[in-house]
């Protein structure tokens, strides 16, 4: 008998995780997450979109629309950013895997911490402003891009515990 066949790419495998973490979200229009891994294929660390440790989750906004402090734009910490702050340690040449392709401030962090490519899935915001300057940004500085597609998306349902 041969080895098993039609298994997971590494690249499928990280965005996986990517998506995992995107699931701690709070977000109730967008869950993002975020998987930082080293040439060796290990998680360096992990992130998801939210608000930053000792905000909570119920007295801050998570609107869409609306003014400044009504809306969450002004206070959720985007998965990238919080996958490189969680970091124990340099993230400096490793890849970033991440479910939706990163915004302009986001491509900045990526940069100065000197992540060498960033795999992703969706851009549902190319061509925006943002957009453009984000992709400016990391073409100008070497960042390798790649969009991956049909990776596992995960559904995870809660079992009730029944007390059986």
């Amino acid at each position: 008998m041969g080895k098993r066949e039609n298994v997971l790419t590494w690249d499928e495998y990280f965005m996986g995780l990517a998506h995992l973490s995107a699931l701690r979200s709070k977000d109730p229009n967008t869950q993002v997450g975020a998987a930082i891994v080293d040439e060796n294929h290990r998680v360096v660390s992990v992130g998801y979109n939210g608000l930053p440790k000792g905000c909570s989750d119920d007295a801050f906004p998570w609107s869409r629309e609306g003014g400044m402090l009504q809306t969450k734009y002004a206070f959720v910490v985007h998965a990238e950013l919080n996958a490189i702050l969680n970091s124990p340690r340099s993230v400096r040449g490793c890849t970033i895997y991440v479910s939706l392709f990163p915004c302009n401030e986001c491509a900045k962090a990526i940069i100065q911490s000197g992540i060498k490519r960033i795999v992703y899935e969706s851009d549902k915001y190319n061509g925006t402003e943002g957009n453009v300057a984000s992709k400016m940004m990391l073409e100008a500085a070497g960042v390798e891009l790649v969009r991956i597609s049909n990776t596992i998306h995960l559904e995870v349902s809660k079992i009730e515990n029944t007390g059986a």
